[in-house]
């Protein structure tokens, strides 16, 4: 039995605290908040868990084997730190830092404890996208062309990071996690249509090794909830709806072929279209954030590492979100991540 405590009860909090209380495998022993009415709302629904306004109270609970850490972005390097320091282990709410160097810091500070440290990359245990990755990986769908993703909404708005922070870690560990790779390099835009200091949306083109253009557009400021991605291979093209229950991934049998018929006066070659049936594969329904949390259990319980959502991983995102950020900075110049 794994003992929890979670640190910030406000967005994510008290889902994490639902998951972890109806494991079998773990108990949620602690939950802190600075706002006393959510701590009651908590306590009303789980009247086993003890509450408190100090999140060092958890930090110092000799029964508390892990912490999951879900505060504002800008306190989850300086938390993380803190509790890997007193012994525990961490699942992080993305992105794991705002800075790299601080991701790498936190990697070695949890090899030198020997304690688990996982980032909540929760889209890597949606099983759409594992069934997504599996096209990719085993070449159903043929030679990745390019990608693109949106993830939209009216709000919700924050107030400690822009869209781009907010929304894309999401979309940048998922075309990591599909491509098995990292950007090489991006190119950016961003824009402040409510008047504040942060970006409502932002268009990334990312580019990933071997030619692949991945686009992502994300936004607090749209007339629909959308989180789509379409991936077009050489062979097949697939597109996923994550709010579409029914049937969230449509694998079209689609592509296009090069013929050697020549002109006289117009071009080399003919493109052709082929196309034909639509698969809607049975994906199957899971709760990606139940899936991530018994993650998190199984790696402590089997002193494991949590390669799918490391430290490694989190920082490969917080590095990509850096260069797209100084990329808009800049006006949408392109910006070269070196590894």
């Amino acid at each position: 039995m794994v003992n929890i405590g979670v640190i910030g009860c406000g967005h994510w909090g008290p889902n994490h605290i639902r998951v972890f209380s109806q494991s079998l495998n773990s108990k949620v022993v602690m939950c802190a908040d600075l706002d006393q009415k959510r701590l009651t709302s908590i306590q009303a629904l789980f009247p086993s868990i003890k509450t408190t306004t100090d999140y060092k109270a958890i930090l110092n609970h000799p029964d508390i084997d892990a912490v999951v850490i879900s505060v504002p972005t800008n306190m989850h390097y300086s938390f993380a730190k803190e509790a890997l320091e007193h012994g525990k282990h961490v699942l992080c709410e993305k992105p794991l830092a705002l800075i790299p160097q601080e991701c790498l810091a936190l990697k070695e500070l949890a090899l030198k404890q020997k304690k688990v440290l996982m980032v909540g990359h929760i889209f890597v245990f949606n099983a759409g996208i594992v069934k997504l990755r599996e096209y990719i990986q085993t070449g159903e769908i043929g030679k990745v062309q390019y990608a693109h993703s949106e993830r939209t909404n009216l709000g919700p708005f924050r107030y400690d990071v822009n869209a781009l922070w907010d929304l894309a870690p999401h979309d940048i560990s998922i075309f990591n996690y599909m491509l098995n790779a990292c950007p090489v390099g991006v190119s950016a835009r961003g824009q402040k249509c409510l008047g504040s200091n942060l970006d409502d949306l932002c268009f990334a083109t990312i580019e990933y090794p071997n030619n692949i253009l991945v686009n992502v557009h994300v936004s607090w400021l749209d007339p629909k909830k959308v989180r789509q991605i379409t991936i077009v291979g050489d062979k097949k093209m697939l597109a996923w709806d994550d709010l579409d229950n029914v049937g969230p991934i449509k694998l079209y049998d689609k592509h296009v072929e090069k013929t050697s018929v020549y002109y006289e006066t117009y071009g080399e070659f003919q493109l052709l279209s082929r196309e034909g049936n639509i698969t809607i594969p049975n994906v199957g329904f899971n709760e990606p954030l139940k899936a991530q949390g018994k993650f998190f259990i199984d790696c402590i319980e089997g002193n494991a590492a949590p390669d799918v959502a490391d430290a490694q991983k989190g920082y490969e995102v917080v590095k990509t979100l850096c260069a797209i950020q100084e990329s808009v900075e800049k006006k949408g110049a392109p910006v070269a991540i070196a590894w």
